[in-house]
This record gives structure tokens, sequence and C-alpha cells, in this order.
């Protein structure tokens, strides 16, 4: 009987080799649910952007796994006691993290999956993945849903400072090569602590906590919501909700088995069964990729032309602005798209509409990031600084936009 060695390495560009730290984690890389997110990207549209902006879930996931196993090498250094059963349920925990992204990431919960989010999506598919591992992903699941009684092993899988973040902040600004986003993730692993089955920060490190805020901050407004990914993001989301809008009134559309089931049905967290849980694993970026190089020639004015606009990046201009806009500006650029191509005000707002966005490097009431001082006491990050911006990366702030055809 041939035999696979199952402890592999993965070479990777930020970090280098990546090792795999047993035979069961190999066994969920190789499955199909995990390799998917190889076709699901990370950044959904900003490659239209960001030309170097095409790495995968499937990156980052390895990525989280790797730091983890760094986090969990500095901790019991630390002299914390995290047990094997605890460790290899970190490793599940953070390589699963994401597996319920759907196509371009985020796009999908906004046009074909209504109320259930890709978190939700991601449970399901450990819990599946769980039934056919034997058991053998209990804990990680306990651990994921923030339920174990050890807090901090929660909080390095999902919190203000947690694995996740740590990867994809460094990792994105790697692809794009907007170099502001670039964080030390080594060095702000080896400050890390436990107080009270507490993650923590050691004061020495609070230098590389308030860089690791304000490089948030930066992605943020420099990437995550750059305004031309918006405005495409916001065209993919209405590219499927016309495309199941015109499924719904009986028209025929060319897309994958997979795509045309969301299509088709009104799926909700209350209907998210095991057939839909395992049409959904079929589905990623080259689905909707394939469907719109179709839809840009479809006789529907809005199909074609939202279509066309993504495949040949020919998008709306977009406008942002630090006060609302006016509802008089909406309806200048609405009338005038009526007029020109004599198409009802209902169809126009596929092309004309407003929306804002919101950016907090730090959540002051959430989670807070957590400083292990010399004499022993913990406070949170924005005590500890002396960095007067600290105050001001814990303020949301609002932008709002507008979106027409130019």
């Amino acid at each position: 009987m041939k035999t696979s060695n199952k402890l592999k390495i993965f070479n990777d560009p930020i970090y280098g080799f990546i090792t795999i730290p047993n035979s069961d984690i190999f066994d969920l890389i190789e499955h199909k649910y995990f390799q998917r997110l190889r076709r699901i990207s990370q950044m959904g549209l900003s490659y239209l952007v960001y030309p170097g902006a095409h790495h995968t879930r499937f990156h980052h996931a390895i990525g989280c796994m790797h730091l983890m196993q760094k986090a969990v090498n500095v901790l019991r250094f630390k002299e914390v006691t995290i047990s094997q059963e605890e460790e290899k349920a970190l490793f599940i925990a953070i390589l699963l993290h994401d597996i319920g992204h759907g196509p371009f990431s985020h796009a999908m919960e906004h046009s074909i999956v209504n109320g259930i989010s890709h978190e939700e999506i991601s449970m399901h598919f450990m819990q599946k993945l769980n039934k056919e591992f034997n058991g053998s992903l209990t804990l990680a699941i306990q651990i994921f849903e923030g339920k174990y009684h050890r807090p901090f092993l929660c909080e390095l899988i999902s919190s203000q400072f947690d694995m996740d973040r740590a990867d994809y902040l460094k990792r994105d600004s790697f692809y794009t090569g907007v170099a502001e986003g670039n964080i030390n993730s080594e060095r702000l692993i080896t400050m890390l602590n436990v107080v009270d089955d507490r993650l923590v920060v050691e004061e020495k490190g609070i230098y590389s906590v308030e860089k690791f805020l304000v490089a948030r901050r930066f992605m943020y407004w420099q990437v995550y919501l750059h305004k031309t990914g918006l405005v495409a993001e916001q065209l993919l989301t209405r590219v499927l909700k016309r495309a199941k809008e015109l499924k719904s009134q009986g028209v025929q559309l060319r897309a994958s088995e997979a795509l045309t089931y969301f299509l088709d049905n009104e799926i909700s967290a209350e209907n998210f069964d095991d057939f839909t849980l395992e049409t959904f694993s079929r589905l990623d970026d080259t689905d909707i990729v394939s469907a719109m190089k179709d839809w840009q020639y479809h006789e529907d004015f809005i199909l074609k032309n939202l279509s066309g606009m993504i495949i040949n990046r020919d998008l709306l201009k977009i406008k942002l602005k630090n006060k609302p806009i006016k509802r008089s500006t909406l309806d200048k650029h609405i009338s005038s798209l009526i007029s020109k191509y004599n198409i009802s005000k209902k169809d126009a707002e596929y092309f004309v509409f407003i929306d804002e966005i919101s950016n907090q490097a730090y959540q002051s009431k959430k989670q807070n990031i957590k400083i292990l001082q010399k004499t022993g006491k913990v406070v949170d990050i924005t005590k500890a600084s002396d960095q007067f911006s600290m105050k001001a990366l814990s303020k949301p702030v609002t932008k709002y936009y507008i979106c027409y055809p130019k």
C-alpha cells in the first residue's frame, strides 16, 4: 500500500518555509473543502486596483497556522500551559477560520445568500468535517465559537490582535505593495503572554502594537476601502442581485450548476442544509467570472452593462465625501441616466447609488488589547500608551460616497 509523507513543507513568500505540524492537519489541508480556498481571492476585486493582489484564502490560512505555531511556542516558553489537545485544536481552528468564504470573499454575503455570514458557513463546514474526522474537531469548534473555558485560546483565533490579523496585514501589504501595512508580526508574537487566562502583550511590545494599529488604519483607507475596490465590489453585488432577479422572472441565464442553484433559491441561515453546503463548496471565483464573461453579451440592459464594467474594468465613477450625499445630487444623476437610456428609475438605481464606509482601527469597548506592565498590572492599550494618536485610532471615521456612470 502506498503511503504519502504527511509532514510536508510550504515555501511561503512572507515567512519562508512553513511546516505542517501533524498528519491530521495535512489531511484537512488535502480535503476538497480546504483546497477550494485556492480558488477564492483573499482580497476580492482589489486586484483591479493593485495588480499583485491575486493571493488566495489558501495562502492566508496556511500563514495563520504558521503564526499560531509561533505563538504556541512563545507562550510555552513563558510557562503557559497548553496541552497537546489544545495545541492541535488551535491549529485546526485557525486553519479553518475562513473556510466559509464565498467567491471574491465578501460579495456573496450581500447578494445570493441572505442573513448568513461567512463565519456561520465556516461553522457548517467545521461541523461536517468533524463528522468525517470522527469528532476530532470538537475542541477546535469550541475554541472557534469562543465557548472554551480558557479565553486566551479563543483570543488567539479572534480578537483585536489575533493570528488572523497578524497574517492578513503583513500578507496583503506584501501583495499590494502598500508598505505602510507591513507589520512585524514576529516581534508582536514574541511579546505575547497570558495573565488569568487572558491574552496580554508585554509592556516592551507597546510600540509594536501601536504600529500594528496604525498599519491597520492605513490598510483600510488605502486598500480595503479604496474607492475603486469599493465600486467594483458594489458592482459585483449588483450583478448577482440582478441575475437572481432575472432568474425569478423565468429568464434563462448561462451559469455553472452550483451558481444556478444559488440564483434559483432563496438561501438563508434557516435553510442552509447539507445539500446547500455541498453545493456551496463547489462555488468559487471562477464560477462568477465565467458567468460574467457570458452575461456581458446578454440582452438585459442592466446585467449586460454591469458585467461588462467588471470584466473590462470600465467601472462607475465614485466620489467620496466627509458629509452625507445630498438627495438632490443623487436624483440629478438618476434623472440624467433615465433620460439618456430611457430606463425606469428602478433600473437606473443599479447604476446610481449612495452608501457609506466606516473605519475604526481600535475598538476600545470590544475585546481590548491588554498591556502587561512591569508592575504586573494589566491595562488597556489606550491607557498604557503615551501616544495621543491611540485615542484618535479609537474613534470611528465615516465617509460617504456616490457612484454613477462616467
